[in-house]
This record gives C-alpha cells, structure tokens and sequence, in this order.
C-alpha cells in the first residue's frame, strides 16, 4: 500500500477512536465508530486476494448493521427522553444499544463474523482489529454499565467464555486461535461489568498488551498455521520461547500476566456471593486453557535440539524493540497488578 494512504488510513482509525473516546453525545460516538470502521477496510483489502475482499464485505456488512442499530436506538432514545447524553439511556434502548455494542465487540453469539474475517485478513490488520478497534465500542459499554441488564451481561459473559473455548479447540490456524482467544477474553470482561467497570478496564488492557505481544511474535516469524509455528524453532529460538510463555500468559497461568485479572475476576464474583457463577465460569476457562496447552505442546514437540545453530544461521528473524517490550509486559506485569489497579 501506497505510504500516505497508509497514513491516512491510521491517522483516520486515530481519530475516530479518539472521538468516540472524548464523545458524550450518541452521535459524535456514532460518527467516530464510522470513521473506524471505513478506515480499517482498505487495510483488510490491501492484498488483492478473495478472502480478503469476503472478509472485509463480511465486517462492513457486520459492523454497518451494528452502527444502524446503535443510531435507531440512540435517536428513538433521544425522541423519548430529550437528551443524547451516552449516560442518560431510557430503559428499552439500553439493552438494544448493548447488544449492537457487543456485536461489534464480537461476542458471542454476535460472534460468528469475527473467526472468519480475522482468517481472511494480514496479520497485521488483524492486530489492529483484535485491539485497537475494540477500545471504542468498549469504552461505550464502561460508560453505560450502570444501566445495563446484569442477566444480559451474565448470559453473554458465560456463553462468549464457552464459545471462545469451544470454538478454538479444533483449529489448525492461528489467526482463527486469536480470534476465539479474543471472544473468551472479551467474555471475562462483560462477565464482571456491571460488579466492577474498572476491573473490566484493567483487563481489558491486559488484554491488548498480550493479544499484541502475540501477533507481533506471529508477524516476526510469518506463521499463519500451527504447522508453521511448530518448525520455527531453528529461525529463533528465543522468540518462540517466549512465544510459548505468552500463550500460557493468555491461558491464565501464574505467575503470568494474564493470571492476575482471572484471579481478580475470580475474587469479586466471589466477593458479590456468587460462587456459583464463579466456578461455572472457572470450568469453562479450561476449555480454552486445553487449546492454549496444545499449542505449547506442539511448539515444545517439534523442537529440534539437534540442529547446530551454524546451518540455520541464514534463517534466523530479527526481532523488533516493539516485539520486545509488548512480550516483556504481556509476561511480567503479574507482581505490578496492584499498582495498575489503584492507577485505574
């Protein structure tokens, strides 16, 4: 793609997500949500190929329908109450506004476009779509928490955590594992919206920071499949270490990033006497947790400590300062959790 019309493209993502975020009107959020959506389709088609032009039909097509609901509803709202204030919802439109929220977010059973256009994109896109275009529509839902249904947010919570898990179990393709690794995610945050919005928050950007540290990790090494993962070992050791080590970070494991908000969300569902819904939740992490450990697993299999590095010295990867950092927070930020959590 032409440099300047990439600029464009991610100056306009920028801005509109920056819109949305200063916004306290339902229109100016519309607005910036249209402006992320336009800008991301011309990154999805930059390579001319039929599954990137499905893909980028199939998110346009989601994601106008979620707009179109997000501005019948905020209007009939506006009509009924005289006010477009994001905080100030009448009762029948919020969960309509919720629901069209969720759906651009991906959950489930909003879900089934989200695998598919993720396969269908670069890497690249689909690092900005599994974490910048999601802090808008988020950010909407933190700020309309309060009016939400808790049953609402529950049913979706539990069946996104399930879906998430379910759905990546039997993949051989990567972008599709970090498709369904999103909705799982996206599943513990809805799941403790309406008890703790800054726990959400605090997960959420856990979230992008190790969903980040992954795709980098994936564009370092150009693997799309498990196959190809599994023999990139001898191009860098290192970096497929840690790789192994942010997969078990995104499964939740101590004494990892991603351990810290489960254990959090954990914590305050059993602080609000929810037991139940605490351990339904924890059984149906493991699901997801299985797939995360396969993928280990293949990568420590397919090692080949009998390589010497001299013949494979040609194919090694360099790796970015980007890659870097993004890996190191997405494994070391369990011990600083406290800290983060009186910031936010």
């Amino acid at each position: 793609m032409n440099p300047t019309a990439l600029m464009i493209m991610l100056l306009s993502l920028a801005i509109g997500t920056t819109m949305t975020l200063m916004s306290h009107h339902w229109l100016l959020a519309w607005i910036g949500l249209e402006i992320n959506t336009l800008a991301i389709i011309p990154l999805m088609t930059k390579t001319p190929h039929p599954r990137a032009i499905e893909a980028a039909t199939k998110y346009f097509l989601t994601q106008a329908s979620a707009s179109a609901l997000i501005l019948f509803s905020a209007t009939m709202n506006a009509w009924k109450t005289g006010e477009w204030s994001i905080t100030l919802l009448s009762d029948p439109y919020t969960i309509t506004l919720s629901m069209a929220l969720m759906m651009k977010l991906g959950l489930a059973p909003l879900h089934f476009w989200l695998p598919e256009v993720i396969q269908g994109i670069p890497l690249s896109t689909g690092l900005i779509l599994s974490t910048w275009q999601k802090i808008a529509p988020m950010t909407l839902l933190l700020q309309i928490s309060h009016l939400t249904d808790l049953k609402l947010l529950i049913t979706m919570g539990l069946t996104s955590i399930l879906i998430g898990g379910w759905g990546g179990i039997n993949q051989t393709q990567l972008r599709k594992v970090m498709a369904f690794s999103s909705i799982g995610h996206l599943g513990w945050m809805v799941l403790i919206l309406k008890f703790n919005p800054q726990l959400t928050l605090f997960n959420f950007l856990l979230y992008i920071t190790m969903t980040a540290a992954m795709f980098f990790s994936l564009m370092s090494i150009s693997s799309t499949k498990i196959s190809e993962i599994s023999s990139s070992w001898p191009k860098s050791p290192i970096l497929v270490t840690t790789m192994m080590l942010v997969l078990l970070s995104l499964a939740g494991l101590p004494p990892l990033t991603g351990f810290s908000p489960k254990l959090l969300i954990i914590l305050e569902l059993a602080k609000q006497n929810t037991l139940l819904l605490a351990s339904v939740t924890m059984l149906a992490s493991l699901l997801a947790l299985f797939f995360y450990l396969r993928l280990t697993y293949v990568m420590i299999l397919t090692l080949s400590p009998h390589i010497p590095p001299s013949s494979t010295h040609w194919r090694t990867t360099k790796n970015s300062p980007l890659t870097a950092t993004m890996t190191t927070l997405a494994l070391l930020i369990f011990p600083l959790s406290p800290t983060f959590l009186l910031i936010i």
